[in-house]
């Protein structure tokens, strides 16, 4: 242990190079654990991605119908001593490995529910996974939930959803936490240098950036470009990017696709932006919203999942209800028409969306099992 902080090993499924809200999640908490002077591993499926100190990669696959996703023998790496808390962000693979050090060291278990099984069964080809097999598995993440001492969740809404699913280990909302120290107004410079390196024009912008997977919902974006007055922007990657693009040069619309972002580039994206939109109804927490507000970017985003409680009408956006294409557009038009008014709002709300308050909250949790 160093000082009052415990030592944690957080074993993960998902890490760098791929960038999702997990892997994010994961390495912020980590850099904040250590500016406090505590020690915190990483154990990881070795990847493309070069270690630094503290950092274990274990031997992997990578899971043929998901990017990103790697598949690890459950394996604990040499090097892990003096270990007071295990914090498994997964149930599988990597989440099995740390459940066994911690009943073999007899420490206690955290355990993190970032997603849902159901978003990597879409990616199974047809017949390999039936509905039946995913409520297995949707059985097998409870129990496992259930043999932890304590479970994090980012939102409210994601903890009734695991209440529903009757998992009786206490459950505490820990919002994952942005970095507002990277995330922050841009002057318009660097707007202007951003449209410019990416050949965007001057008028409004309407945009998404982060992975671009099928259960997001995506294509409700491009439902609306041909009858919204904005240039529509998409940035990152995912296996959904090829039907999206294919879809977009049919509807007749502006719509450009920027391919990946580097990290130091998304502030200025976010800001350049006048509406952030986010029809995806799976995120448990929806990182992407709370950063585009952090830059001063209002968000359109469904009335469904974490964005519910993420998005406050008026404040940060606007809500729509899901698959109401014609609220979709009223909801853009609105944003798009009080973007000043809601960039004020936007800011005003930074600080409480910042990684240091996640990870105050987190070191409750840790005391509450120790």
């Amino acid at each position: 242990m160093t000082g009052d902080l415990p030592a944690v090993a957080a074993f993960t499924d998902t890490y760098l190079p791929t960038v999702n809200g997990a892997t994010y999640t994961i390495e912020s908490w980590r850099d904040r654990w250590e500016r406090r002077g505590g020690r915190m591993h990483v154990i990881y499926p070795a990847s493309d991605h070069e270690p630094t100190a503290r950092e274990h990669p274990v031997e992997s696959l990578s899971f043929p119908f998901y990017e990103g996703l790697y598949v690890s023998t459950p394996r604990v790496p040499r090097g892990l001593y003096d270990i007071d808390i295990v914090h498994a962000h997964t149930p599988f693979s990597l989440g099995i490995a740390g459940y066994r050090y911690a009943r073999r060291h007899d420490v206690p278990l955290v355990a993190s529910y970032h997603t849902p099984t159901s978003e990597y069964v879409e990616y199974l080809p047809a017949g390999v996974l039936s509905d039946s097999l995913a409520s297995i598995a949707s059985g097998y993440e409870r129990r496992y939930l259930d043999r932890a001492d304590a479970v994090t969740v980012p939102s409210e809404p994601t903890r009734d959803h695991l209440r529903d699913l009757d998992v009786d280990t206490p459950i505490t909302v820990v919002p994952n936490g942005i970095d507002t120290e990277r995330f922050r107004p841009v002057g318009e410079d660097e707007r202007a240098a951003f449209r410019a390196r990416h050949g965007l024009p001057s008028g409004p912008l309407v945009g998404y950036t982060g992975r671009h997977g099928y259960e997001k919902e995506l294509d409700a974006i491009l439902d609306i470009a041909p009858d919204i007055d904005a240039t529509v922007v998409f940035g990152g990657d995912g296996p959904a990017r090829e039907s999206l693009e294919s879809r977009a040069r049919d509807t007749g619309a502006d719509v450009r696709f920027l391919g990946f972002l580097d990290r130091d580039e998304l502030p200025a994206f976010y800001a350049s932006l006048d509406v952030f939109a986010f029809p995806s109804p799976v995120e448990t927490q929806g990182l992407v919203a709370l950063e585009a507000n952090a830059c001063g970017t209002p968000v359109v985003g469904v009335d469904a999942g974490a964005l519910a409680e993420t998005i406050v009408d008026g404040e940060t956006g606007y809500h729509f209800q899901r698959g109401d294409t014609s609220g979709f557009r009223q909801a853009t038009e609105r944003a798009l028409a009080a973007s000043e008014t809601l960039r004020d709002t936007c800011l005003a709300r930074r600080e409480n969306v910042g990684v240091d308050a996640a990870v105050d909250a987190l070191a409750a949790v840790y005391d509450s099992v120790r």
